[in-house]
This record gives C-alpha cells, sequence and structure tokens, in this order.
C-alpha cells in the first residue's frame, strides 16, 4: 500500500487543523495547487493570502482558482488574496486583524514546476526561515505550518538543512516540530510541521 506522499500528508494534517471561516496562508502559491485545497476547506466564510514572486505562478493560480470556482456568486467564494511578495514579507502585508488568528500556513519550497517557468528561480533559506519566523507569529495556538522541503536540486540542500536547524531550535514550549522523511533517498522531498503549543 505505500505510505503518503509528503504532499498529500501536508494537506491531511492541515485538514485537522482547518475549519470553515478560518484563514490561511500559501506561503509559495507555485501552481496554486495548495491555494485551491485551501480555499476549499475554509469555505466562502474564509480568507486565503497566497504569495509568490513570479508573475507566472500567480497567474497559474489565479487561472486554477478561476477555473475551481467558476460560475460560484461571489459569496460562495472564500477571500483570496493573491500577493506579488516573497513570502519573508507575510507579517507586514497581512492585515493586523489576522495576525495571530491565522490557522494553517503552507510551505512547498524549490522552484515553480511548470514547462514555461526558469526553474533557476529557488527559494532561498534567508527569506523562508525569517517566513517561518513570521509565520510562527502569524498562528494562533494550535495553529499549524507544513514546509515540504526539496534537498534535490542545487541549492535545495542547503535551504532544507536551514529549515531542519530552524525547526530543531524552536522551544518546545512554544511549538512542537515534527519531520517526515524517507532515511534512504537522501535527496528525497520531506515534510516538517510545526503546531504552536495551544494556551494553557
Amino acid at each position: 500500500m505505500g505510505f503518503p506522499s509528503v504532499l498529500t500528508l501536508a494537506q491531511s494534517w492541515i485538514a485537522q487543523r482547518l475549519f470553515p471561516g478560518d484563514v490561511a496562508i500559501d506561503a509559495t502559491a507555485g501552481t496554486g495547487v495548495d491555494t485551491q485545497f485551501l480555499a476549499e476547506t475554509v469555505g466562502p466564510r474564509g480568507s486565503i493570502y497566497a504569495f509568490d514572486i513570479q508573475p507566472l505562478a500567480l497567474e497559474r493560480t489565479a487561472d486554477r482558482l478561476d477555473a475551481r470556482f467558476a460560475g460560484e456568486a461571489g459569496s460562495r467564494r472564500p477571500k483570496i488574496v493573491l500577493l506579488a511578495h516573497s513570502h519573508a514579507h507575510m507579517l507586514e502585508l497581512l492585515p493586523p486583524e489576522v495576525q495571530g488568528s491565522v490557522s494553517a500556513i503552507m510551505f512547498n519550497l524549490g522552484y515553480l514546476p511548470d514547462p514555461e517557468a526558469d526553474q533557476r528561480i529557488i527559494t532561498g533559506s534567508d527569506s523562508t526561515i525569517a517566513a517561518l519566523t513570521d509565520g510562527l507569529e502569524l498562528l494562533r495556538p494550535g495553529g499549524i505550518i507544513t514546509a515540504v522541503v526539496y534537498p534535490g536540486h542545487p541549492g535545495g540542500a542547503e535551504e532544507a538543512d536551514a529549515v531542519t536547524d530552524w525547526a530543531a531550535s524552536q522551544s518546545p514550549s512554544l511549538c512542537q516540530c515534527v519531520q517526515y522523511r524517507m532515511p534512504q533517498k537522501q535527496g528525497a522531498p520531506f515534510l516538517i510541521a510545526i503546531e504552536k503549543r495551544r494556551q494553557s
């Protein structure tokens, strides 16, 4: 039967903690797969903020969302805001009223998987660590961050190590971190998830 893929497991963990009407962030919109999943999960009363620095990524995401919600009245669509900015600017760009109340943030690192994309453009350690740090601040207690990392491409191993080290350095009193990985394939994508501790 096999184990679930890192992408499937990330969505499964998010789905257990994200509910209709919630706020969520796609930190790396890419082709919009995660943005669509988050939008479907939060429903028409929810809000999604999706970040990407590449215009092509936001175009692909918008096309996917338009196809998914075609024919549905505006009141049946979640609030979806596409932001042409690095995920490193999440904290400063999100409205104050959602800060500290975000239920889920998804990262799918690496490059844009599109034949028209320049695959030399990749996420980097500095901006990703800044985004993870801000993301933890944006989360509500009990909220979750998932980060799928790709050590197999040039620059990917360095980012994967940085994300792993960042997660390991977090105080257990602030959050719980887990890793899902295939130890027999060091270059395979793996998943890190961070759940913010609930207030006692």
